[in-house]
């Protein structure tokens, strides 16, 4: 399965002054996967390490030693000759061993010929002792599950990729019957890539929806893993309240809904280590819609969401029926699911999204980004009705800013807003014309 992220590593292997990799991301999102097909079709040599399976190659780190010595020694362990610029190295699950993270700033320094990327989830690093993050000596990469181009070209859809990527309305339009039915079965599916590969084979829903029963379980695990002791429990509470927070008509974030009385002190720890393990995002609101964000940021409200819509719906116990039949599921839940599929679409691409509330006011944008120079305020509907007050309002206020609603109305553009149906909120901004 090709993901997007490949051609940034074609980037990164041809750039001047190239630093070694961090390809971070959430556990299971395909980070092992992509970096060995990586290795295997752009370099002649590919020296993989798995760190929480290899105590010898984290001995070698331990131990320390010149950068040279170090790098015979994965040389000798792999078998493999590492040798300049057609070798690559990849440290995997290097969150087993800090000090190789640590190293990386000795490769910079020492040998900038080697390629060497190191991918795991980096939890709790910063915890340990004596260990210092190589800042100014690496580059980062984030890689996220799968969206939804990236699951239309693992259907062997790559004629609605090409069609959508070049912002053809006039066909896009033409196609709406396919791609809402392709839209629904990314619903149920989401980007983990193991799910997306059980349903491309055909195991069936039932697998799918067991291999994402699995996966959560995966995450449970690591919470009484890596999370402090204490925090374990908390982390759960806040991981379960989520699809319940979403599917609530405002979707700000109440800490009363995940224990009764409880206050942000109880549960900002737990929160944080969530958002550290790349399983949820935080969208903090702003009191104006005005550049730069940061400056507007009230840090007391926010909305939380996780990071697969197909993951919500194993915790939420979806049916099948409900998500794969009909267009209910774009309206039920209140537009749970459709407000975290366009939350993780745009956050695919990289997207700094905020959302604007005012006081004492039923006016709510549901998302804020910046593209260039401009505001976008963004609209999130869930179906054909789109008669919410909030948007136009907000844009009379704001007479300068052009809204940008997503919905299963087909695109349109209008004076003050341009709708964008959604199976298509992937396509590039620029084309939104």
């Amino acid at each position: 399965m090709e993901r997007e992220i490949y051609k940034k590593l074609i980037e990164w292997k041809n750039k001047q002054g190239r630093k070694p990799l961090i390809l971070n991301g959430a556990r299971q999102v395909g980070k092992t996967y992509i970096l060995q097909q990586f290795g295997q079709n752009e370099y002649k040599k590919c020296a993989f390490f798995s760190l929480d399976r290899s105590p010898k190659v984290a001995e070698v780190f331990e131990k320390g030693g010149s950068t040279a010595d170090m790098l015979m020694a994965l040389s000798a362990i792999s078998q493999i000759d590492i040798t300049p610029n057609d070798t690559l190295v990849v440290l995997d699950e290097i969150q087993d061993c800090p000090k190789a993270l640590e190293a990386l700033k000795f490769f910079c320094e020492d040998a900038p010929h080697v390629h060497i990327i190191v991918a795991g989830s980096l939890l709790g690093l910063s915890l340990h002792g004596g260990v210092s993050y190589p800042v100014g000596k690496v580059e980062e990469l984030r890689l996220y599950p799968m969206n939804f181009i990236e699951f239309l070209d693992a259907m062997d859809k790559k004629q609605l990729v090409s069609i959508l990527e070049s912002g053809n309305w006039n066909v896009i339009n033409m196609l709406e019957s396919e791609l809402t039915s392709l839209l629904r079965q990314y619903y149920y599916v989401g980007g983990m890539p193991a799910a997306v590969l059980a349903f491309v084979q055909q195991k069936g829903v039932n697998e799918v929806r067991s291999i994402q029963q699995q996966i959560v379980q995966d995450y449970r695990r690591d919470f009484s893993k890596h999370a402090p002791e204490r925090e374990a429990p908390r982390i759960n509470t806040v991981w379960d309240s989520i699809p319940a927070q979403l599917a609530k008509e405002n979707k700000k974030f109440v800490y009363g809904a995940v224990k009764k009385s409880a206050r942000a002190a109880d549960f900002e720890l737990a929160i944080q280590w969530l958002i550290d393990a790349g399983l949820a995002y935080k969208v903090q609101r702003v009191n104006a819609p005005r550049l730069p964000f940061k400056f507007y940021e009230d840090l007391n409200a926010f909305k939380l969401f996780m990071l697969d819509v197909g993951l919500m719906g194993a915790m939420a116990e979806t049916s099948a029926e409900s998500m794969l039949v009909g267009d209910n599921v774009f309206s039920e839940y209140k537009g749970a699911f459709t407000e975290l599929f366009v939350f993780t679409q745009l956050k695919s691409r990289h997207f700094s999204l905020y959302y604007h509330a005012v006081e004492n006011s039923t006016i709510e944008i549901d998302f804020l980004t910046q593209w260039h120079d401009r505001v976008i305020p963004i609209e999130v509907k869930a179906e054909v009705n789109v008669k919410a007050k909030s948007l136009h309002t907000f844009i009379n206020n704001n007479p300068e800013l052009q809204g940008l609603r997503f919905s299963m109305l087909p695109y349109k553009k209008q004076d003050w807003v341009i709708n964008v149906p959604l199976y298509a909120c992937l396509v590039p901004f620029d084309y939104y014309r």
